[in-house]
């Protein structure tokens, strides 16, 4: 095939254009690098290949955190939701999240625009097949049709593109998602020399709204008013839109939310699924890649939990102009005529309409413990790997891998120190961590469980967290800055009237720490003058800081004792003393810090203190 060069040369190439391309080129063009975006087909960028919604248990907190560092994808939920719910609102602060359910379309088209107003991005159309490589550092791509472009630094979010093979049934296709051709970009990927896996997920069967019964449904409402995901003020985040006045109740963000719907399997319908299950390709043998542990297929579901007599399943809107339902709850890959046999046999869908079948789709992924923590690959200089093709399932877990190898591409090519979070610092930190740390056998989905320190890495703190460390890197601009400013200065006003006022012979500081304390308490005078937001952030500050006082100080003792280095040039194998298991561990991830290293499979304390001793022996250490 003929080749030829575009003249034009890039500071980044990102490939792919979904939730992690479009955070990893937005970061990278923030820092100033001059970037390229490739997407195969334009009129998909930003396209919610699964479920509509954002945000949810642990996933709420990664969206506040990306939102916290500048990126894109909580203001265009808060922009485009439908439906907002803070779950998880009975339960302690640390496992509360926001979760959007988003008008697809509007989401879509809405993040495309943004795109391609951004000064210093170009976005094209165009399928990548080739890595361009000279002395171990990336240069470049090839497309399909031949073009070549230079660039210093590559990102690849293909997503689930890579030799992707959709399965209904026994009939299987190429793609990546429906409608959609699979990308052969991970041949040479191969070749290049990393390894490669293979993972399978799954989408359920979309109904049309006309023929459901939502009589025999249980209707669930969003939250009055809605729980957004950006930390900025109405105002200040919509205030390049022309966003009707309807949306300002009160001083306050407001949308008609649409409603969703609960209902549930039925014996019959489990039924159904086994006397079908010789004719799904995850239990045939068709499908060999790996599916998500915690989002099963509704064969999935029934085979393992035999003894449940049902399965819970929500109906929910795909947008403001569609009749589209997604079934959330029966990801399936069954034969096209036993999705409509089974979805019949549940109350409110005897007469539904199947308006695209589910769907199971298979891809390629490169084991991440091939990267460093700011996710460029060992392998090659300059190459970066971010969301699925690490292994992970979500728009959220993307979305900050994204934003990281973005920052982080832009950084390196200005010579400038990388943007690394710790576990201690936020989700993204534990994400990355685990990923390049321990590497995934299934795909990765973030939970608040996995975070050990969670109570300091809650959902309403995330600006305060995380914006001064953007805003030293350059992700956020001056205003971000002020606004946090103005916040943490609201937080002390209300905490100095909350010791100055008295209640009962008790000042209202102390009766905030109280378990039975609620914000209605508040005397009504005080809630004018600072929002619920705050008093609600300083209720939780009051009520958790004896543990969190005591949790940060054995985190100091913690990060002292794990924060020594790892010289880069170490050879395992003239370690005098350690495991086999532990040289070939060691050799393969190469931590960059003691602590990073007892994280590792295999890895023992007595393997550390033999690797400490050395270190501290054969090297200068600061």
């Amino acid at each position: 095939m003929e080749h030829f060069f575009l003249s034009k040369k890039y500071s980044v190439i990102v490939v792919g254009a979904g939730h992690a391309g479009i955070e990893a080129a937005l970061a990278a063009t923030r820092l100033g690098a001059k970037t390229l975006l490739f997407s195969q087909n334009l009129d998909t960028i930003g396209q919610m290949s699964c479920n509509p919604a954002i945000g949810g248990l642990a996933k709420g907190h990664i969206v506040r955190e990306i939102d916290s560092l500048g990126g894109a994808m909580g203001i265009n939920a808060d922009a485009t939701g439908i439906q907002f719910r803070m779950l998880n609102r009975t339960k302690g602060p640390s496992v509360q999240a926001p979760r959007a359910q988003c008008d697809k379309k509007a989401y879509q088209f809405r993040i495309k625009g943004l795109l391609e107003r951004q000064a210093g991005l170009d976005v094209k159309q165009g399928g990548v097949v080739e890595v361009l490589v000279n002395n171990g550092r990336a240069t470049g791509v090839r497309t399909d049709f031949g073009l070549c472009v230079h660039a210093d630094s590559v990102i690849i979010t293909a997503g689930t593109f890579l030799r992707g093979l959709l399965h209904v049934g026994d009939r299987s296709q190429p793609g990546g998602r429906m409608a959609d051709s699979s990308s052969p970009l991970s041949d040479n990927l191969r070749e290049l020399g990393f390894e490669t896996g293979r993972f399978k997920t799954g989408t359920p069967c979309r109904l049309d709204a006309k023929s459901i019964d939502f009589g025999a449904c249980i209707k669930q409402l969003g939250d009055d008013p809605p729980s957004r995901f950006s930390f900025l003020p109405v105002t200040e985040e919509f205030a390049d839109e022309k966003i009707p006045s309807g949306n300002f109740r009160d001083g306050r963000f407001h949308v008609e939310q649409l409603p969703c719907w609960i209902t549930a399997t039925t014996a019959e319908t489990h039924e159904i699924i086994r006397r079908n299950l010789h004719r799904s390709p995850l239990f045939s043998g068709r499908i060999e890649g790996t599916g998500p542990r915690y989002c099963p297929s509704i064969e999935d579901k029934v085979v393992k939990f035999a003894d449940k007599p049902h399965h819970q399943i929500f109906l929910e809107p795909e947008g403001r102009q569609t009749e589209e339902f997604y079934l959330n709850g029966v990801s399936t890959s069954l034969p096209y005529e036993v999705q409509i046999e089974f979805i019949r046999s549940i109350p409110g869908l005897v007469s539904a309409e199947i308006m695209r079948p589910g769907y199971a789709v298979e891809y390629d992924y490169f084991p991440p413990t091939q990267l460093q923590l700011t996710l460029e690959t060992k392998l090659i200089e300059g190459l970066y790997f971010a969301g699925q093709i690490n292994g992970t399932s979500g728009y959220e877990e993307a979305a900050a891998q994204g934003l990281i190898a973005g920052a982080n591409a832009a950084l390196k090519l200005a010579g400038r120190a990388p943007l690394v979070f710790d576990r201690s610092e936020a989700y993204i930190g534990v994400l990355i961590d685990d990923l390049v740390t321990r590497g995934t056998q299934e795909p990765y989905r973030m939970f608040t469980s996995r975070a050990e320190h969670r109570l300091i890495l809650r959902q309403d703190n995330a600006d305060q967290r995380l914006t001064p460390k953007a805003a030293a890197v350059g992700l956020v601009g001056a205003n971000r800055v002020r606004l946090l400013a103005q916040k943490c200065q609201q937080l002390e006003m209300a905490r100095e009237s909350a010791s100055r006022i008295r209640l009962g012979g008790e000042t209202l500081l102390q009766l905030m720490k109280r378990p039975e304390f609620r914000l209605a308490d508040l005397p009504p005078a005080l809630r004018t003058e600072v929002s619920d937001e705050i008093w609600e952030s300083l209720e939780t500050d009051l009520k958790y800081e004896g543990y969190i006082r005591r949790h940060n100080e054995h985190l100091q003792s913690i990060q002292a004792a794990q924060a020594n280095k790892i010289p880069v040039e170490i050879n395992y194998a003239s370690v005098p003393g350690l495991r086999n298991e532990a040289r070939q561990k060691l050799a393969k991830i190469r931590p960059e810090s003691i602590g990073q290293a007892g994280r590792i499979s295999g890895v023992t304390p007595s393997d550390l203190g033999i690797l400490t001793i050395w270190i501290r022996k054969n090297y200068v250490t600061h």
